[in-house]
């Protein structure tokens, strides 16, 4: 499990989006390599066994983090363009109110300020679907201030 320590560090920090820490993905991959080395049938495709399990670790610790995204406070200086509090609360509702899909582009791009291609090498997405779901997520924050 030593020797094979760098391999998966490397692998991790290949495979993991920025996000995730790829400390936290060797830590789990050797735990499931340690409890799961039993099943492997032959030692030569234990490389491609481990590559497989670290990148599926990446993979499930970046969708853990999915949920964490959080709106910023209505004081945000995104929200400074406009002084009424009344419409930073129905900007910051509006906001909340979006499926999470939609929520997680719109609030790093427009909060965070990542660029489309950190968006989708973040959500492990194309850059097309992001620029779509930013779309849709400006479209759908519009209906809903409108009403």
């Amino acid at each position: 499990m030593a020797l094979c320590r760098p391999n998966l560090r490397r692998i991790a920090q290949t495979q993991c989006a920025s996000s995730v820490d790829p400390e936290d993905a060797v830590q789990e991959s050797l735990l499931l390599i340690y409890r799961r080395i039993g099943a492997l049938r032959t030692a030569a495709s234990f490389p491609a066994w481990t590559f497989s399990i670290v990148r599926r670790e990446c993979y499930r610790l970046l969708r853990a983090l999915r949920g964490q995204v959080q709106l910023p406070e209505p004081d945000h200086p995104v929200f400074a363009y406009t002084d009424h509090l009344d419409l930073r609360l129905d900007l910051a509702a509006a906001i909340q109110s979006l499926p999470e899909k939609y929520r997680e582009v719109i609030i790093l791009r427009d909060f965070e300020e990542f660029s489309i291609t950190e968006i989708a090498e973040q959500l492990l997405l194309t850059r097309e679907a992001v620029k779509s779901r930013i779309h849709r997520a400006r479209q759908m924050v519009q209906e809903y201030l409108k009403d």
